[in-house]
């Protein structure tokens, strides 16, 4: 029955995400309809934007970092000052600085670390105009900035087409990015999640009665319409703080499989538009192949370790932490989902998970989260990947490595491998300080190996812009509440300038011709060889500090010793 189940949910991912993927490449070769060609015309002419002006990969990122720190600013000042404004029923207060920095950052970001309560701390206009709209923009930025990058490796080869060395228009893109794919998308999930008993209303808190008598405060909101976004844009921020595990976020089997594909279906969906707009739809089949066959390990690790159990705890599985309506195989699917996809949302508390699942998902987070990946995202971190693999086999082959018929040379590895290094920097630098300094120490509230698994989650989370947590680590400090926004910055802005100049470089270079020396980036010994690139890169990288977390846990566990 669990291979059963896990075969529909694939069949339905791949299916939706390959006629996702044909609509994509329409909007974003701006084959639409005229009317909806209006409308975005006349949206950017009133916001002053230029919409048939290119942009060189620059001026793309300027613009990038431009909005999203416009984007901050914003939802810094609606969070510190949410007291004093309107639709706040139940009389919240403003953010405190350090948790207003945090939470700004977070969403900018596609982040949502969460280090507060939503239903406890949030208005409505903060949910709504604050969280709500920076889940939709900045799913978009990945989304345009995707597009961008793959304009420049895949240049005049198909529906990507661009003028000289423009990268294409960002704000052409982001707006196509809400206004024909986000938008629509979560207005028909989010119909959906009310139908399955999601609360969306603007009333306050119900006091209601216990079975004692006692009263009992049940918060509720615009939650459906939240909820919606947070897990297509790969977002993750729940709108009560227990996130997909709270009935009123997930009340059916039907809501948590719905989420559970919506978290991979756009990212899926963008490997399927890089074969379409390279004009050769084996080249997306590629990347998709290697990031299936990671995650399909992932998961068998998980889903095993969850479904066996702790013996030391009695026979069965590992319930702890878990939804009995959703019980350890779709727990274990989510938190595969979750943590590969960038997206963060849980319905099960992944510090309960065992020493060996927990590894898995670090290791999705820590290796950029390229498998699948945030929306547009993990594209173009799989991309950072497909260069270092391509020149590695130039390498091992005496030729100069080319991909897509353009050859890869010193300023585009120099380029990968600086992206790449914002990972163990966040991770490995940032976690080393968080393990020394006792005002950051006082966060970890278990002893021994899995107190340093809940350190390394947490900057692994934040350097990956994925969002969960282990739920032991206290992370409403205002040291945590700092770094890890200033982490937050790293692992996202780190990774897109850097890869927006690979793209600008590759868009200016000659296309080579096929010959029989080429070596071809479509087959299963490419495939093979870009897997092998991220698991060694993220072994050598990240072994020595994970066998001193989750590894020692689980050597620990076999041999009976408990903390």
């Amino acid at each position: 029955m669990t291979l059963i189940s896990y075969a529909v949910y694939f069949l339905a991912l791949g299916g939706l995400a390959w006629v996702l993927a044909i609509w994509l490449a329409q909007v974003y070769a701006g084959a639409l309809p005229r009317s909806f060609l209006r409308i975005e015309g006349a949206l950017l002419r009133a916001c002053g934007a230029a919409p048939d002006r290119g942009m060189t990969w620059g001026s793309y990122a300027l613009a990038v970092l431009g909005f999203n720190a416009a984007g901050f600013v914003m939802l810094y000042a609606v969070l510190r000052a949410q007291g004093w404004m309107p639709m706040n029923p139940d009389g919240i207060g403003g953010m405190a600085p350090d948790l207003a920095f945090n939470t700004a950052v977070s969403f900018v970001t596609n982040t949502n670390w969460q280090a507060y309560s939503g239903e406890a701390q949030l208005s409505y206009l903060s949910q709504m105009a604050g969280l709500t709209v920076q889940n939709f923009v900045s799913a978009a930025t990945g989304m345009a900035v995707a597009v961008a990058v793959t304009r420049g490796f895949v240049a005049k080869g198909g529906i990507g087409a661009t003028k000289g060395s423009f990268l294409g228009n960002f704000w052409v893109d982001l707006t196509r990015s809400v206004l024909w794919v986000l938008l629509p998308l979560s207005v028909v999930l989010a119909l959906f999640l009310a139908w399955q008993g999601v609360p969306q209303t603007l009333q306050g808190a119900v006091v209601a009665s216990g079975i004692e008598g006692e009263g009992q405060v049940i918060a509720r909101g615009p939650a459906a319409a939240q909820i919606a976004i947070k897990q297509l844009g790969t977002n993750g921020g729940g709108f009560f703080g227990v996130n997909s595990a709270h009935p009123y976020e997930n009340p059916t089997l039907a809501s948590n499989m719905a989420q559970s594909l919506s978290i991979l279906l756009i990212p899926v969906a963008f490997c399927f538009l890089f074969g379409r707009m390279a004009g050769d739809r084996r080249q997306g089949w590629a990347i998709f192949a290697a990031m299936a066959v990671m995650f399909a390990a992932g998961l068998v690790v998980i889903h095993g370790y969850e479904v066996a159990g702790n013996a030391m705890l009695g026979a069965g599985p590992n319930m702890e932490g878990k939804e009995q309506r959703f019980g350890p195989m779709l727990s274990a699917l989510w938190a595969a989902s979750t943590t590969a996809a960038s997206n963060g949302s849980v319905n099960a508390m992944h510090d309960s998970f065992m020493p060996l699942s927990g590894l898995v998902m670090l290791i999705f987070m820590q290796i950029g989260e390229v498998i699948f990946g945030g929306v547009g995202a993990g594209l173009y971190g799989m991309l950072l990947y497909v260069v270092l693999a391509v020149f590695l086999a130039g390498l091992m082959v005496g030729r100069t490595p080319e991909y897509l018929g353009r050859k890869i040379e010193a300023r585009e590895v120099t380029l990968a491998v600086l992206a790449f290094l914002s990972m163990p920097i966040g991770i490995l630098v940032g976690g080393a300080v968080a393990a020394t300094v006792p005002v950051a120490l006082a966060a970890v509230q278990e002893p021994g190996p899995h107190g340093m698994s809940e350190i390394l989650y947490a900057y692994s989370s934040a350097t990956g812009n994925n969002g969960s947590a282990f739920g032991g680590f206290g992370a409403a400090l205002p040291w945590h509440n700092t770094v890890l926004g200033i982490i937050m910055l790293l692992g996202r802005y780190a990774i897109i300038v850097p890869m927006l100049a690979i793209a600008g470089s590759m868009i200016r270079k000659p296309q080579a011709p096929v010959t029989n020396g080429t070596f071809p980036t479509h087959g299963p010994i490419f495939v093979t060889l870009l897997v092998l690139t991220v698991v060694i890169l993220g072994a050598l990288t990240f072994f020595p500090v994970l066998a001193l977390g989750p590894l020692a846990e689980e050597t620990a566990r076999l041999s009976g010793l408990r903390f």
